[in-house]
């Protein structure tokens, strides 16, 4: 796996040969450059993750090319000028266009290393910190202590010592992502970057585009693939690439170099790729969706994630788990979910998996006026389409509880559904249930049912 990559842009050959030479011996790669004009071909060749950059040069000076970059976007590497003889207002210039910081020749070899690691640094940390905004209700580990999420864990700290591509399979919902930011976190690419390609934020007429990046004049947009350089890139979903994307993609991975679009030089990487898919892949093979010599590729290391109903009994821990992270992350009330309301959860069939539970405990927090949550919340949050409860929730639900307090949901409920299948009408509801109309009354009156407000009630 290659180091972080450091282009140094100086006039005077011996700081550009020292500077290099000290570099390369902590570790770094290092390109050089002797005036703009090489600066921006070294630029064009190979995406820097940090640049060293002199103010006087021959030619267009140092701020003017930072400008010029500027001019482009956000700065895509930080920068840290040079200069032996600046002043306060360049170095206040260089500041105000997007400079980490400003080193005075003659330059300290100590100073340099440091400066340099600080930026860097703090390059990592601003990517992680976009991560987590981004996934801020995501964990790093796949949770769960059951033995299918152990054994999953084993598995994706076994692949990760090793750098051949994976392909993880699993329902919408199921922590595809989550297992993929875990392998990487155990990888030896933990330091560099994981880049992720969802083309939910990208559509098909772009995708090339961010995958691969552009060139047009002189100017440079580095795609995803060169902003995984020396980590990861993550494919959310294969089989939204489409045909002449997923060619490219697989020429890229064979040969280790691709052109961007617009360009006509190769730009090398080193990338290792993790793809997931919800789809059977080898139907979308079969149907011409997916190329199988990229399916066959990327397909070196399966991982399948299980969906939530495989591993139920590690609701519980999900449910806590999400519980403190909205409310330490999001400032969301602290809720309890007893132990009644976490087995009607964990008796829940999850079509959504882990996706639907995050999103579910998020909105009792949100929603709820009490300090714990009810059963009956629950079961109204999660109703069907038809707005009625899930009978398998509503079956957990009553044997969690005493034998009179569930007859008590059971009646509650029973009579609820046909007081609505009735419209309220007591004589006609009487009749079908066999009950005399005197005893319904009484039993309505027990339960705190409202005939006339029946039709309003969950």
């Amino acid at each position: 796996m290659s180091g972080e990559h450091i282009l140094v842009i100086d006039d005077e050959p011996d700081i550009r040969g020292l500077v290099r030479e000290i570099l390369e011996d902590e570790g770094y790669e290092v390109s050089t450059a002797e005036d703009a004009e090489q600066a921006r071909l070294r630029r064009r060749e190979r995406r820097p993750d940090l640049v060293l950059l002199d103010i006087w040069m021959p030619g267009l000076d140092g701020i003017s090319l930072l400008k010029e970059w500027r001019e482009e976007g956000e700065l895509p590497f930080p920068v840290i000028m040079m200069s032996g003889h600046g002043t306060v207002e360049t170095a206040v210039e260089a500041t105000r266009l997007g400079a980490y910081d400003f080193i005075e020749k003659p330059i300290s070899l100590a100073k340099l290393l440091l400066t340099v690691e600080r930026a860097l640094q703090a390059e990592r940390l601003a990517r992680e910190n976009l991560g987590l905004r981004r996934k801020v209700a995501q964990p790093v580990v796949p949770i769960g202590d059951s033995a299918v999420m152990r054994e999953l864990r084993q598995q994706l700290e076994r692949i990760a010592r090793h750098d051949t591509p994976v392909l993880i399979t699993g329902e919408q919902g199921a922590g595809k992502q989550i297992c993929a930011r875990y392998l990487h976190a155990k990888s030896a690419r933990a330091e560099r970057p994981f880049v992720e390609l969802s083309l939910v934020s990208h559509s098909r007429e772009s995708v090339a585009t961010e995958l691969f990046g552009c060139e047009r004049n002189d100017e440079v947009h580095y795609g995803l693939l060169e902003q995984a350089n020396g980590g990861i890139l993550y494919i959310e979903e294969l089989t939204d690439l489409d045909l002449p994307t997923q060619t490219q993609l697989l020429a890229a991975l064979e040969s280790g170099s691709f052109l961007r679009v617009g360009g006509s030089e190769p730009v090398h990487i080193n990338v290792r790729v993790v793809a997931a898919s919800h789809e059977d892949l080898d139907a979308a093979v079969r149907e011409g969706r997916l190329r199988d010599d990229l399916y066959y590729r990327l397909n070196v290391v399966p991982v399948r994630v299980p969906p939530l109903r495989e591993h139920a009994e590690d609701v519980a821990e999900l449910v806590d788990h999400y519980v403190e992270l909205f409310h330490n992350q999001q400032g969301l009330p602290w809720r309890r979910f007893p132990v009644a309301v976490k087995n009607t959860l964990m008796h829940y069939h999850w079509p959504g998996n882990i996706r639907e539970l995050q999103n579910l405990v998020q909105r009792l927090l949100i929603l709820g006026t009490e300090p714990e949550v009810s059963v009956e919340e629950v079961t109204a949050a999660l109703s069907g389409p038809d707005g009625e409860p899930q009978s398998d929730l509503i079956e957990a639900a009553w044997l969690s509880l005493p034998l009179r307090e569930a007859r008590e949901q059971f009646e509650r409920t029973y009579l609820l559904k046909k007081l609505r299948e009735t419209g309220g009408n007591i004589s006609r509801l009487a009749r079908e249930i066999g009950m005399e109309r005197t005893h319904l009354y009484r039993k309505l009156k027990a339960l705190d049912i409202d005939p006339k407000g029946s039709l309003d009630q969950p």
